[in-house]
């Protein structure tokens, strides 16, 4: 992990944390670290600064830390993202959270199999574990949002012109006419569909909605892929 990730709760004085399990762990196994090392530490959804380890045993390890600066900026985007499968979901999430993805609404289509609402990777604290791991890697601290809907029409016609209000509205959909913009100024809701795509009554939905359907070129990519070069195209250099 690039950054160590506190919480309130591992505060034993307004400048020392305790730290137990997954991080003692990781400082001690991978950073290999003893009484005097420095380590890059950030408050969940607060500052991020170092910490000095004062003292470790085997049920703890101690550091005082000093907090000065504030996390990266959000990416101004709301991502909406067809469920994709549990084994790719596990990543997406991650390398979401990674690239600053603060909003993100996972959805019904009609290429999204039942099954795929039944993984235990949809429960609030497999969520928060995933976006966690993301964080760590990007050195942020700032918790995304994730929101489940599992009605397709309802959610686009009753709740996503709210959400995208005063956004750029694109769909990613393989065969649109228009290449994806780049290095845009505003904020954007951008909609991502399934493996094999949305099916056409679901891209005229959103249409009609006002959003425009947009590409990456002719070859066909995997969702996992597709989601940081449409970001890095959006927003690139944040």
């Amino acid at each position: 992990m690039n950054l160590i990730i506190l919480e309130q709760s591992d505060f034993v004085a307004p400048d020392r944390v305790r730290l137990r399990g997954r991080r003692q762990q990781h400082i001690r196994e991978v950073h290999r670290a003893t009484p005097g090392d420095r380590l890059r530490v950030g408050l969940l959804n607060g500052d991020i600064g170092h910490g000095e380890i004062t003292a470790q045993n085997g049920d703890f390890i101690e550091l005082k830390v000093d907090l000065h600066r504030s996390p990266p900026d959000a990416l101004p985007l709301t991502l909406v993202l067809a469920l994709p499968r549990p084994k790719m979901l596990k990543r997406v999430i991650e390398h979401a959270t990674a690239l600053g993805v603060k909003n993100l609404y996972l959805i019904n289509a009609y290429r999204v199999e039942k099954s795929y609402w039944q993984t235990p990777w949809l429960h609030e604290n497999k969520l928060r574990e995933l976006c966690l791991l993301g964080l760590e890697q990007a050195v942020d601290t700032r918790m995304p949002q994730v929101h489940l809907r599992k009605r397709f029409k309802p959610f686009v016609e009753d709740e996503l012109p709210g959400i995208a209000a005063d956004s750029l509205k694109l769909v990613a959909h393989p065969v649109a006419e228009r290449p994806c913009p780049v290095d845009i100024a505003e904020p954007a809701t951008l909609v991502v569909g399934p493996e094999g795509g949305f099916i056409p009554y679901e891209v005229d939905k959103l249409r009609e909605n006002g959003f425009e359907a947009v590409h990456l070129g002719p070859r066909i990519l995997r969702v996992e892929t597709a989601l940081p070069v449409l970001l890095g195209r959006i927003f690139p250099g944040r």
